[in-house]
């Protein structure tokens, strides 16, 4: 009895170790191509008006540059695909401001939040100033006659 108890224990510790590693190998093959920032995002961002839901809905991730697009990754995740796949073409940002209320203690200390238009959903992506200026440096360079909206 004890020793299935002791056999049970260590497969439980095997497992979490496991899944631990699997994480962190994720994270470093999605890095190992570069151009990857941390950035949050929440799809179907609700309008300023709609602040009672202003701090929800958040997603931590990883952001990754690959050509006219930007694929997003949630962090604590296994699925080796974005979750979210953004084209340059159809992105279109309406506005930038410093996060409020609730989204202080969801986001990263020093995220600055942009809010984009994509196929006409609404949506949120927090980020660095760093990244932020990456990102709007990246939009801005499209190829000639590709339409780019920056605000």
């Amino acid at each position: 009895m004890i020793l299935a108890l002791v056999v049970c224990g260590i497969a439980v510790v095997v497992l979490v170790l496991v899944g631990l590693f699997v994480f962190g190998l994720r994270r470093r093959i999605i890095q190992r191509s570069g151009g990857t920032f941390d950035c949050s995002l929440r799809w179907d961002a609700p309008e300023p008006k709609d602040a009672p839901g202003a701090g929800k809905g958040w997603g931590y991730g990883i952001a990754r540059y690959s050509g006219d697009r930007i694929q997003w990754f949630r962090v604590f995740s296994y699925a080796p695909r974005p979750r979210r796949v953004l084209d340059r073409a159809t992105i279109e940002v309406v506005g930038r401001r410093a996060p409020e209320g609730e989204e202080e203690l969801a986001l990263l200390s020093d995220a600055v939040v942009l809010t984009c238009l994509h196929h006409e959903t609404r949506l949120e992506l927090a980020m660095s100033e760093d990244a932020l200026t990456g990102f709007l440096a990246w939009l801005e360079a499209a190829p000639p006659g590709q339409r780019v909206n920056v605000a």
